[in-house]
C-alpha cells in the first residue's frame, strides 16, 4: 500500500486537532477580528489617536463643520425663488400640504416670498441675498447643495441624524468616526474639538459630539474661547506641573496593572487621555490665545480677544486645523427664525444675525486659502433642516415675518477639501417646497465627507451588540458630481 495512504488510515480526531491547531486558531482569530474595519485598527496601546492610513488617498485632511443651530432661512439667503416672491401672501396650494406635518403650522398657510434682495455673484453667478455681503466675495469658492432633505422636522432628532447618522441618542458623532478611522496629526491636542457660541448648546446637546459606543478617547472635547479653554485641565491649587507628572506616573502604573489583569480597552484609553490632558496644559492655552494673531487677521474675522463669539471660534478653528486637529465642530445658536420676536424675523432680524457669521465665515475661507490650507480642509455650513416657504402658523398675524421648520428641501454649502468651487448641485421646486432634482440626504453628505478624507463609509464600521455599525447606517452614496 502507498505509505501516504497507510498513514492517513491511522489518523484520528486527536491527530487532527493537534496538527491543525494553527489553522483553527487562524480561523478563530479571523472571526474575532471581522468586526474591526476601520482604515487601520487603532491597536497602538499607548496612543489610540496616532495618525493612521486611510482606505485610499483622500483629498482632505481636516474638517471644519459650521452648524447654524436652529436652521437658517435658506430661502432668504441662498435659494432664490422669484415665483414665490410673485405669489407672496397667496394661500398655499393644498397639493403641497396634503399628508404632511409641520412643527407649528396647521390648516392652509400663506406663501411667504423673501423680503431680502437677491443678486448673482462671482463668475459662477451664484444667487445670494444682501444679508451675506462678505460671502459674495468668496462665491466662486462655494459649492451649494440646494437639494438637501431629511425625515426629521424637530431640532434634536434632525441634529442627531445630521451628526450621528441616527435620529436617536447613543450613536457616535461624525468627528468620532473620523478620528476613530484616521487618528489625529496633533499629538498635543484632542483630535476632535467642539466650540459653541451664542450662549446655548444645540437642541441635541453634547450628543452631537458624543463617542457613543466607540472608545471614549474619540469623544469631541468642548473648548471655550473665554475663561479656562478646557474645564478641569488646569492644575488644582497646591499642585505644580512636576507634582502632576509624578501623580500621572503613579496612575499610569496602576492602570497598566489593571489593563494587564482585566484587558479592558477603556483602561488603555484612560491612560492615553491622562497623558493627552498633561500635554494639553501647555498646548491648549497657546492655541486658544487669539491675541497671538496679527491685528489685521483679528479684524478680518471680526473677532474680539478675551470674548466668546462665533467670530472668535472661526479664527480658533483655523488655528486648530493648522496644528493638525482632525475635526472641528462649531455650533452657533440663534437661527430658529419663527418670527416670534424681533431677533427671529427674516427681514432686519436676519441681517443682524448674519453680520458676525457672514464676516467670519468669509474670513475663514480667505485665511485658509492664503495659508495653503483650503485644499486640504473641508468646510461645511448648514442647519439641521430648512425653513418653510410659507408663514409660520403662530405668527401669521404678526408684524414679524417668520418661517416654520421644513425638512423637505433645504440648502447648505461646502468649500475646500476636494469640493468643486463655484457650482450648484440640485434644486428645489419653483416654490421651494420639495427637491426638484438630485436629492441629497444627510447620509449622502456624510458618505461624501468621509470619501474626501480617504474613508469608505461602508468599511468604516464598529461591532457593537452583535452588529456592525457605521455612520451612514445602511444608506448613503458619494456625490461624485461635486468633487474635483
Amino acid at each position: 500500500m502507498n505509505p501516504t495512504l497507510q498513514q492517513k488510515l491511522h489518523l484520528t480526531r486527536r491527530h487532527f486537532l493537534r496538527d491543525s491547531q494553527i489553522g483553527l486558531g487562524g480561523l478563530a482569530l479571523a472571526t474575532l477580528m471581522n468586526g474591526a474595519a476601520e482604515a487601520t485598527p487603532p491597536d497602538d496601546r499607548t496612543n489610540p489617536l496616532r495618525p493612521r492610513p486611510a482606505h485610499f488617498a483622500g483629498k482632505a485632511k481636516n474638517v471644519i463643520y459650521l452648524h447654524m443651530a436652529g436652521s437658517p432661512p435658506h430661502l432668504d439667503l441662498f435659494d432664490y425663488k422669484p415665483e414665490l416672491v410673485r405669489r407672496n401672501n397667496e394661500l398655499c396650494p393644498e397639493s403641497f400640504l396634503r399628508g404632511r406635518r409641520f412643527a407649528f403650522t396647521s390648516g392652509v398657510p400663506r406663501l411667504l416670498g423673501t423680503p431680502q434682495r437677491f443678486a448673482r455673484h462671482g463668475n459662477s453667478g451664484a444667487w445670494m441675498s444682501e444679508a451675506v455681503p462678505h460671502l459674495h466675495t468668496v462665491a466662486d469658492e462655494l459649492c451649494f447643495i440646494k437639494s438637501m432633505h431629511t425625515e426629521q422636522f424637530n431640532h434634536a432628532p434632525a441634529e442627531l441624524l445630521l451628526f450621528t447618522g441616527s435620529p436617536q441618542f447613543g450613536r457616535p458623532g461624525m468627528g468620532s468616526w473620523v478620528t476613530y478611522g484616521l487618528g489625529s496629526e496633533s499629538q498635543d491636542l484632542p483630535g476632535y474639538i467642539v466650540l459653541v457660541s451664542s450662549g446655548t448648546f444645540p437642541s441635541a446637546g453634547n450628543s452631537c459630539w458624543n463617542n457613543g459606543f466607540l472608545p471614549s478617547v474619540y469623544q469631541g472635547v468642548q473648548c471655550r474661547s473665554q475663561g479656562d479653554p478646557v474645564l478641569y485641565v488646569s492644575n488644582p491649587n497646591g499642585m505644580d506641573r512636576d507634582m502632576r507628572r509624578l501623580s500621572l506616573d503613579a496612575l499610569r502604573d496602576l492602570n497598566e496593572l489593571q489593563a494587564a489583569e482585566l484587558g479592558n480597552p477603556e483602561t488603555r484609553t484612560r491612560i492615553a487621555q491622562y497623558e493627552l490632558a498633561f500635554r494639553m496644559q501647555t498646548a491648549v492655552p497657546e492655541v486658544m490665545d487669539i491675541n497671538r494673531e496679527p491685528r489685521n487677521v483679528i479684524d478680518m474675522y471680526g473677532a474680539q480677544p478675551g470674548g466668546s463669539s462665533f467670530a472668535n471660534n472661526c479664527l480658533l478653528a483655523r488655528r486648530l486645523v493648522e496644528r493638525g486637529v482632525r475635526f472641528v465642530q462649531l455650533h452657533d445658536w440663534g437661527w430658529d427664525f419663527h418670527g416670534t420676536g424681533n431677533d427671529q424675523e427674516i427681514n432686519n432680524g436676519l441681517r443682524v444675525k448674519c453680520r458676525t457669521m457672514d464676516r467670519a465665515v468669509a474670513a475663514l475661507i480667505r485665511d485658509l486659502k492664503h495659508r495653503g490650507l483650503l485644499d486640504e480642509t473641508i468646510i461645511i455650513w448648514s442647519g439641521e433642516f430648512g425653513r418653510s416657504p410659507f408663514r409660520e402658523g403662530r405668527t401669521a398675524n404678526s408684524a414679524n415675518l417668520g418661517r416654520d421648520h421644513h425638512p423637505f428641501s433645504f440648502t447648505l454649502f461646502a468649500c475646500g477639501g476636494g469640493f468643486k468651487g463655484g457650482v450648484t448641485y440640485g434644486s428645489s421646486d419653483e416654490l421651494g417646497f420639495d427637491v426638484g432634482e438630485n436629492p441629497v440626504h444627510p447620509h449622502d453628505l456624510q458618505a461624501t465627507i468621509l470619501h474626501l478624507l480617504g474613508l469608505d463609509h461602508t468599511r468604516l464600521t464598529h461591532r457593537y451588540q452583535g452588529r456592525d455599525f457605521r455612520l451612514t447606517d445602511v444608506h448613503g452614496h458619494v456625490i461624485n458630481e461635486i468633487l474635483v
